[in-house]
């Protein structure tokens, strides 16, 4: 089991904006020197279908079909991420949803272009990060890293 792992793990992913634009090892470089430990990495891409499952809880919400059809558009890294505090300190690292209001310095910050096209995703919670990590991962693949 990976309960002892519970608050010490998230999940990122690198958007298709992001990936396009070639900030993939920029910001790979940035997570690393603020102290997380990446335990899995890959570059998929999500169906539409998967994006649907993945984001159903904005399922009512007017941007549901815009962000559907955005994560789907191209290639994505998901990332689990280790740190000790990992969901709060990454929601620090990347910053605001929208750019606009992300302090200076964060991912968003210096490489989201809008709301929707904001570069990255992080776990808003540690109940949410655990939940991802197993959307996006096996447990052979985290098992094997942690």
């Amino acid at each position: 089991m990976i309960d002892h792992m519970f608050g010490k793990i998230t999940l990122s992913i690198i958007k298709p904006d992001a990936v396009k634009k070639g900030y993939v090892v920029p910001i790979l470089s940035q997570i690393v020197q603020s102290g997380f430990h990446i335990l899995a990495i890959k570059m998929t891409e999500l169906s539409k279908q998967s994006a649907k499952k993945f984001y159903s809880e904005h399922k009512k919400k007017s941007f549901f079909e815009s962000l559907i059809t955005f994560m789907s558009s191209g290639p994505i890294v998901s990332i689990i991420l280790e740190k000790e505090n990992a969901v709060k300190d990454f929601r620090i690292l990347i910053g605001d949803t929208n750019p606009i209001h992300a302090k200076k310095g964060t991912i968003r910050n210096l490489y989201a272009s809008s709301l929707e096209k904001n570069a990255i995703h992080g776990s808003d919670s540690n109940q949410n990060a655990f939940k991802e990590c197993f959307f996006y991962f096996s447990n052979r693949e985290i098992f094997l890293k942690s």
